[in-house]
C-alpha cells in the first residue's frame, strides 16, 4: 500500500506501521494480565482476647454475636470442665456460660455484634478454686464498601471482527500523526514524522497501560510480624521461630504442660537387659528317652498362647525299642507266663487238698500271692514294650514355646515346651563396670522397652560369678503388662545413689530441631509456644534432667511436644 506513495513519504509509513505493531501487545491487552497473580489473601482471624491467671487460663474467641470460651487450668494445659463460668460484657449484666460438648463455654449477647473494644470479665468457680480473669475484646469495625469492578474492553465490530477499541484509538492517533507530518513538511519546516508518530504511540501506550481505575504497582507482599498471630485461625510457625497455636488445635493434639520446678533426686545408670521367665513360675518340657512324639488324648497339641494346669497332659512320646531288646523282653515275658502256668497249676492243687481236708489254708494263700506276683510282673514288662512317655505341665501358665510338631523324632533332653506366668516375670541386666553397678538399697529401679513401654521392676540378686566379663542382675517385674515376651530386650535404669539437682522432665518434653538441636517447647501465651534451646541427661527410664536453658516456672509442653516441634 506504502508503495503507491512517493518514496520518502512511503519509507515514513513502513516505519509508522512498525511502530504501530511494536506498541500493540501494550494498547490492548484483554484480561489485566500483568505479571505473576497473587496469592489468594487469609481469612481475617476471629477477633479474640486471651486472659489469665495463677489458677486459669482462658481464650475467649468472638463469631458473630456468640462468644466461645476456652478454659484451661494455667500450669497443666488441661480443659477445666467441671466449673461455673458467668461473663460480664461491657460492666454491665452477668450471663450464665453454657458448657458444649466439646468443652467449651458460650455465650450469646447482642452487645457482642458491635464493633469496637468491649471489656470482658469472667468470674470461674471450681474445684481448683474462684477467680477473675479481666481482657478486651477488639470488635471489628464496619467493613468499606467494596470497590466496582473493572469495565470489560470494548470492542468494535468491523466486517464480521471484533476489533479491541484500543486498536482503533491507535489507528486514528496514526492517521492523524501521518497527515500532521505531511503538513508541517509542506509548510518547509524539519519536523520528522517519525517523531511525531512515535509521541503519538507513548501517549496511545499510556492510555492503555493506566485504565479504568487499575494500579499496575508493585503490591505489597504481607509477612507475619515477630511475635504477632497471622491473620487465620490456622496453626502457623511465625517468623521468629515460635507457633501461634489455637485453642482449638491444642484440643486436637492434646497438648500438655507442666509448671518447671528443680528437685533434688537420686542419679541412675542404665544397663542392658532382656526379659526371663521367673524360675519359680515357669518350667520346660522335655522327654527323658526321646521317641516319636504323638498328640495326647483330643488328638491336639498345645498351642502358643493357650493356658495350662500344672499335670496337663501336653503330649506323649512312643518310645523305640531296638530288635535286641525287643528279643530280650519277648524272652522275659515268655520266662514270666511260664513261672505263672506252674504257681497257677500249685494254686489248683493247694485248694482240692484244702477241699478234702489234707491241705492248709497257708499253702493256698502263698500261691495265690505267688500267680499275683508274676501277672504284675508281666504286665510290666508289656508296658515297657508299648507305653508312651507322658509330658505333663509342670506349672500353671501359658504355653510361651511349642517346637514339635506330631510324628516328629525328638532326642532325649530336648525341650519340647516352655511353660511361662505371664503375671510373674524377671529382667536380667548385665553390668561390665564395678562403676556402673547400681546402688540397690532401695530396692526399685525401672526399664524401658523397645516400644516405649515402662516398666517397674524390683531387685532380687546379683550373680557372683562373672560371665563374658560381666556380672548378672536380676530385677522382678512388678505388674507386667500383657505384650512383654520372654527375650525381649530392654533397657535397665537403676539408682546409682548420687544426688542430682536440676529440673527434671518427661522424656517426651524433648524433641529433636531441624538443626538437630536439642529443644524444649515453652508455653509463653495462651496460643504462642517458643522453642527454647537445652542441654538434658538421661535421668531414667521415663525422664530426663534439664542442666540449662530452662529456668524455674516457667510452662513448658510435656504431651504432644513433636506435634507442636512439626508446625510449619
Amino acid at each position: 500500500m506504502f508503495s503507491l506513495l512517493p518514496g520518502r513519504l512511503g519509507r515514513y509509513g513502513a516505519v509508522l506501521v512498525a511502530l504501530l505493531l511494536l506498541s500493540v501487545p501494550v494498547l490492548a491487552h484483554e484480561g489485566h494480565d500483568h505479571g505473576a497473580a497473587q496469592a489468594a489473601p487469609a481469612a481475617p482471624a476471629n477477633p479474640r482476647v486471651a486472659m489469665s491467671s495463677d489458677i486459669y487460663e482462658a481464650v475467649a474467641v468472638l463469631r458473630g454475636d456468640r462468644l466461645t470460651v476456652y478454659l484451661d487450668r494455667f500450669g497443666s494445659n488441661d480443659p477445666v470442665t467441671d466449673a461455673k463460668l458467668v461473663v460480664t460484657l461491657g460492666g454491665e449484666g452477668e450471663i450464665p456460660a453454657d458448657l458444649g460438648a466439646d468443652a467449651t463455654y458460650v455465650v450469646a449477647s447482642p452487645k457482642l455484634a458491635g464493633s469496637g473494644p468491649l471489656e470482658i470479665l469472667l468470674a470461674v468457680t471450681g474445684p481448683a478454686g474462684d477467680d477473675l480473669l479481666i481482657g478486651t475484646l477488639n470488635r471489628p469495625e464496619a467493613a468499606a464498601p467494596a470497590m466496582a469492578a473493572p469495565t470489560a474492553v470494548r470492542k468494535l465490530v468491523l466486517a464480521g471482527t471484533e476489533i479491541p477499541l484500543p486498536y482503533v484509538v491507535a489507528g486514528v492517533a496514526l492517521a492523524l500523526g501521518f497527515l500532521l507530518g505531511l503538513a508541517v513538511r509542506a509548510r518547509g519546516r524539519m519536523l520528522p514524522v517519525a517523531g511525531v508518530a512515535l509521541v503519538l504511540v507513548i501517549a496511545s501506550t499510556a492510555f492503555a497501560l493506566a485504565h479504568e481505575g487499575e494500579d499496575h504497582g508493585q503490591a505489597a507482599t504481607p509477612r507475619a510480624t515477630a511475635g504477632v498471630p497471622p491473620s487465620g485461625d490456622r496453626p502457623e510457625r511465625l517468623s521468629d521461630g515460635s507457633v501461634f497455636l489455637p485453642k482449638p488445635s491444642q484440643r486436637v493434639l492434646d497438648v500438655r504442660t507442666v509448671l518447671t520446678k528443680a528437685s533434688t533426686a537420686e542419679r541412675s545408670t542404665s544397663l542392658i537387659g532382656r526379659v526371663a521367665a521367673d524360675p519359680n513360675r515357669s518350667g520346660l518340657v522335655q522327654s527323658i528317652n526321646g521317641g516319636r512324639v504323638g498328640a495326647p488324648e483330643g488328638g491336639r497339641l498345645p498351642q502358643l498362647g493357650q493356658v495350662v494346669r500344672q499335670g496337663d497332659i501336653l503330649a506323649v512320646v512312643e518310645t523305640p525299642i531296638i530288635a535286641a531288646d525287643r528279643a530280650t523282653l519277648a524272652e522275659k515275658v515268655g520266662d514270666i507266663e511260664q513261672q505263672t502256668a506252674l504257681a497257677e497249676a500249685r494254686l489248683a492243687r493247694a485248694r482240692r487238698l484244702l477241699a478234702t481236708g489234707a491241705g492248709t489254708t497257708v499253702a493256698v494263700s502263698d500261691a495265690e500271692l505267688e500267680v499275683e506276683g508274676l501277672r504284675r510282673r508281666r504286665e510290666a514288662v508289656r508296658e515297657i514294650r508299648s507305653a508312651p512317655e507322658v509330658l505333663r505341665a509342670p506349672v500353671d501358665g501359658m504355653v510361651a514355646t511349642s517346637r514339635v510338631v506330631a510324628g516328629q523324632v525328638v532326642a532325649a533332653q530336648d525341650i519340647l515346651f516352655q511353660v511361662v506366668d505371664p503375671k510373674s516375670l524377671y529382667v536380667e541386666a548385665v553390668v561390665f563396670h564395678d562403676s556402673d553397678m547400681p546402688s540397690l538399697g532401695a530396692g526399685e529401679a525401672s526399664a524401658t522397652t523397645t516400644d516405649g513401654t515402662q516398666l517397674r521392676l524390683r531387685y532380687q540378686g546379683t550373680s557372683r560369678a562373672m560371665q563374658q566379663q560381666s556380672v548378672t542382675v536380676q530385677f522382678a517385674v512388678l505388674d507386667p503388662p500383657p505384650n512383654l515376651s520372654v527375650g525381649q530386650p530392654v533397657t535397665v535404669v537403676a539408682p546409682s545413689g548420687k544426688p542430682e539437682h536440676g529440673i527434671v522432665l518427661p522424656r517426651d518434653a524433648v524433641v529433636r530441631g531441624g538443626n538437630g538441636e536439642t529443644l524444649v517447647w515453652r508455653h509463653a501465651e495462651p496460643e504462642r509456644f517458643q522453642p527454647r534451646l537445652v542441654r538434658a541427661e538421661p535421668f531414667d527410664a521415663g525422664r530426663v534432667i534439664v542442666r540449662a536453658g530452662v529456668a524455674e516456672g516457667e510452662r513448658v509442653v510435656v504431651r504432644g511436644a513433636d506435634l507442636v516441634n512439626q508446625i510449619r
